[in-house]
């Protein structure tokens, strides 16, 4: 299967878009131990279009990466509501809906790359590929990894063990890719071309994309919108359409209107310590 027609694969599985991709109303957690109460996310609402890109910013303990273990059906919101694609998480994530992306790329080092993609179809079930869907070759081949199939973690850059573990998210065609900080602890060359691969990616494939990060800069440049939380506990502050050409490369970021996005988005994470 060609790149073209990998991507068209993907697409094609995008499926219904009659509901919003993700929809969150008035959504509340709590974490309750013997000895306190903890409010991770207080009334938090927000949607997500399908093919839409998400990101999602703030400092730490705003509740983030527990916002998107709600949606992903790893963690009960304690009230409010959660829908994706009109259904519940659950629904979602037993439909093999959801893609999932970590800061780590946990990759198994006794597996190659390309068994590596392959894991998703022999655990939990096994994602079933359908006659039109790309596999994991051609999954390497769209992140860039094409000629590095046999290669173990160990052998491979740590933005390269990245792509594969994005490669992985994106067997079997997921509606939506959930990403948790999955460059943060990358260096910033590495970044900056892996930022503009998933855009590329998202762009061709249509996948619903949720992304956290705590880079103003990688949030702006990334995303169609920028949801700002606080923190203790995470509310919304302010959703950011980040109204840039939708084709972009690095190079807007050099853009008078990039840099004042990005002031305007960093003028509010400093507000939230003044």
């Amino acid at each position: 299967m060609t790149t073209a027609s990998a991507l068209s694969g993907i697409a094609a599985s995008r499926g219904d878009t009659t509901w919003p991709a993700i929809a969150c109303d008035d959504v509340t957690v709590r974490f309750i131990s013997e000895s306190r109460v903890v409010t991770a996310l207080e009334k938090v609402s927000f949607a997500v279009a399908p093919g839409g890109f998400l990101s999602l910013l703030g400092p730490s303990g705003c509740g983030k990466s527990t916002l998107l273990r709600v949606v992903a059906d790893l963690i009960q919101p304690s009230s409010g509501m959660m829908r994706v694609f009109g259904g519940t998480p659950e629904e979602a994530r037993t439909a093999r809906a959801l893609g999932f992306v970590f800061q780590d790329a946990a990759l198994l080092p006794w597996r190659n790359a390309i068994d590596n993609v392959s894991l998703p179809l022999e655990v939990g079930g096994g994602v079933k590929l359908g006659p039109n869907d790309p596999k994991p070759v051609d999954l390497l081949r769209l992140v860039g990894l094409s000629g590095w199939e046999k290669s173990y973690p160990h052998e491979l850059s740590g933005g390269m063990r990245q792509r594969v573990a994005i490669a992985r998210a994106l067997l079997g065609g997921p509606k939506l890719l959930l990403m948790d900080e999955p460059f943060g602890a990358l260096d910033e060359i590495t970044r900056d071309r892996l930022n503009e691969e998933l855009r590329r990616i998202w762009m061709e494939t249509g996948t619903t994309i949720l992304f956290v990060t705590h880079s103003v800069y990688e949030a702006a440049y990334l995303g169609e919108q920028v949801l700002v939380l606080s923190p203790n506990p995470g509310r919304v502050v302010e959703c950011v359409d980040i109204d840039l050409p939708r084709d972009r490369d690095l190079s807007v970021r050099d853009t008078s209107h990039f840099v004042q996005l990005a002031a305007h988005l960093r003028g509010m994470l400093g507000r939230m310590h003044a």
